[in-house]
């Protein structure tokens, strides 16, 4: 499976990037938090570790250590704006559940 964008993700996280001015990609990782006990976390990427796994999707880099990569392969990323809130959504296949603020998820 992969890791996907959809065209929004991919046009706000190369705005990201290219704001920041530097860097090769976006890493992708989960970390234990909230109530369901999982969440996402995205933070910019400027060199790749051994066992992180590399996706390229509309010219974007997305980068997953293979610790998390079990819990969020084949999620599609997404980017949403509706008034004043704005944020990256995950379609998350693997998710069974998620808490009632959507911050955590659980597998």
């Amino acid at each position: 499976m992969a890791i996907t964008l959809t065209d929004k993700a991919a046009q706000r996280m190369t705005d990201f990037l290219s704001n920041r001015g530097s860097g090769m990609g976006v890493r992708l990782s989960v970390q234990t938090t909230g109530c369901s006990g999982l969440g996402y976390n995205m933070e910019f990427v400027d060199t790749i570790n051994d066992d992180d796994t590399l996706f390229n999707d509309k010219g974007v880099k997305v980068i997953v250590d293979a610790k998390s990569l079990i819990y969020i392969d084949g999620t599609e990323i997404d980017f949403q704006k509706e008034g004043l809130n704005e944020g990256f959504e995950f379609n998350n296949p693997n998710s069974k559940a998620e808490c009632g603020c959507g911050e955590s998820f659980t597998v």
